[in-house]
């Protein structure tokens, strides 16, 4: 993905990809399915379901919500373990 110095989507606030979508057929239903690949590195991110695909989106230009976030392990809050080891001991 091509992302701007400071972060995802920050910068000149762009981000720059190819996207690509095709069907599979399954014995009882048709899905889509989506990759995305950064024009300048190459990296390629495939994804078996859209949903999939507008959660990352949501995720890389900052509008993903705080459940969104928490589901994936951010803004998680910090559980006595981990607060312990991040202290001085």
């Amino acid at each position: 993905m091509t992302e701007e110095p400071g972060g995802v989507g920050e910068g000149l606030g762009y981000l720059s990809y190819l996207l690509r979508l095709w069907r599979e057929r399954g014995s009882a239903s048709i899905h889509w399915r989506a990759s995305l690949q950064d024009p300048h590195s190459g990296e390629r991110m495939g994804f078996a379901h859209l949903d999939e695909l507008v959660a990352f989106l949501r995720e890389q230009t900052g509008l993903a919500s705080p459940a969104e976030r928490l589901a994936k392990g951010e803004d998680a809050p910090k559980t006595d373990s981990t607060a312990e080891e991040g202290e001085a001991k």
